[in-house]
């Protein structure tokens, strides 16, 4: 399956594996038995651990989620397919939201884990899921599981990465996602939650024994004159109540670029935190997005033709574990290479072969030239002997073989 990702290829079309049919493969990718999530926590958790003396220690790990929308414009029998709603062209469409738990230490960003998500009103499902399904089993899980909300599935996808030792003290998430219910779990689990808030005139926050919304409570904060920073405009603490608790929070208020006079929330349980370190840690959030792009571009992430929903949830597990790879492939190398340029020279490579058979055609219209022209042979001999000085010794043998067998 790696093999026709790097080769931007579809399991159809691909070539036939020596070891087994194609609908071997197929029954595998189907297989509800096979828990996906946690094998690509393993791989990022291995890959974590042998990457440790090339990264810096001195920048903690963090936790990123995020959605992406899976379209399927053209499917129509996929199950649990439902109506999601595009961000980027305001519209709704028939598709999957693929909920991503990613880990980031400010140099990388590996993807961890994913869920694949239908709706959790049955008015937005398109296909219902089966009526046969057991739900107790690992299959039946996974759907209940993609009938939840998002929120609740977050939390459910960190707590995995978590258990299989992924080790990060912030998460950080985007205003779809924030809310002080989610911030007081995550404290509750020893995590830091870093993330942005709506303007929304439904929440409330105490501040100096006063209740106020983000928009009242921004007003009061420019009219008090305080005074404004550089890298942002003010920072408070204000106290959210949730289930009879109330939880401190610290707001970082930053203007919105290029626009002056609009503004963006930052909000965290740290309270110690510096408001130039909660905008730092908050940056790291826009990875995640870079990996969306990549696994789109690159690793035919919304491509996707499996009709089952167990081979869906497959296919995502293993985009992940190729972008993983990929990740761990550009950290080894000597120059600074992106991941895009590392992937098509996977994708190219030619082989020792092919190269042989053009060194040795160049060396054949040489000698030609050779013979055509006495005078420049000694020219043409300097120039085979600095080509044979930098090749290696497994090609210069073979490239010395062919060379042999055509008289040069």
């Amino acid at each position: 399956m790696l093999k026709t990702i790097f080769q931007r290829q579809t399991l159809y079309r691909a070539e036939a594996p020596t070891f087994c049919t194609k609908r071997t493969i197929y029954n595998m990718l189907d297989d509800g038995r096979i828990n996906w999530q946690r094998l690509s926590c393993q791989l990022a958790q291995r890959v974590i651990a042998s990457l440790t003396k090339r990264l810096d220690a001195r920048h903690s790990g963090a936790l990123i989620v995020d959605d992406t929308l899976i379209p399927r414009l053209s499917a129509k029998q996929t199950e649990l397919l439902a109506n999601t709603f595009d961000h980027d062209k305001s519209r709704h469409l028939t598709g999957f939201r693929g909920l991503t738990i990613a880990w980031s230490n400010g140099q990388l960003v590996l993807p961890v884990t994913t869920a694949v998500l239908s709706s959790k009103k049955a008015s937005n499902r398109v296909r219902a899921p089966a009526s046969t399904l057991d739900w107790r089993t690992l299959s039946g899980q996974r759907r209940a599981q993609a009938m939840q909300e998002m929120p609740t599935v977050s939390l459910a996808l960190i707590k995995q990465a978590l258990a299989n030792w992924i080790k990060a003290k912030y998460v950080l998430f985007d205003s779809w996602f924030t809310s002080s219910k989610l911030l007081l779990a995550l404290k509750r689990l020893g995590l830091v939650g870093v993330g942005m808030l709506k303007r929304t005139k439904k929440s409330y926050f105490r501040y100096w024994s006063r209740e106020y919304t983000i928009p009242d409570l921004y007003r009061h904060l420019r009219r008090s004159n305080r005074q404004t920073h550089t890298h942002y405009l003010y920072s408070c603490i204000v106290k959210a109540e949730r289930s009879g608790v109330e939880l401190p929070i610290k707001l970082v208020f930053v203007t919105k670029a290029h626009r002056g006079n609009d503004y963006l929330v930052l909000a965290t349980t740290d309270t110690t935190l510096t408001p130039t370190k909660i905008i730092g840690l908050y940056t790291r959030r826009w990875q995640i997005e870079n990996y969306f792009r990549a696994a789109k571009q690159y690793l035919r992430l919304a491509t996707v033709r499996f009709q089952d929903y167990d081979g869906l949830c497959a296919h995502m597990a293993i985009t992940m574990m190729a972008y993983d790879l990929l990740a761990w492939q550009q950290r080894h190398q000597p120059n600074d290479q992106t991941l895009g340029d590392i992937f098509h020279n996977l994708n190219t490579l030619l082989p020792v072969l092919d190269l042989t058979l053009a060194v040795t055609q160049l060396l054949d219209g040489l000698s030609d030239m050779v013979q055509a022209e006495p005078k420049i042979s000694t020219r043409v001999t300097t120039l085979i002997n600095n080509l044979f000085n930098q090749l290696t010794p497994q090609v210069g043998t073979i490239i010395g073989a062919e060379l042999t067998d055509i008289g040069i």
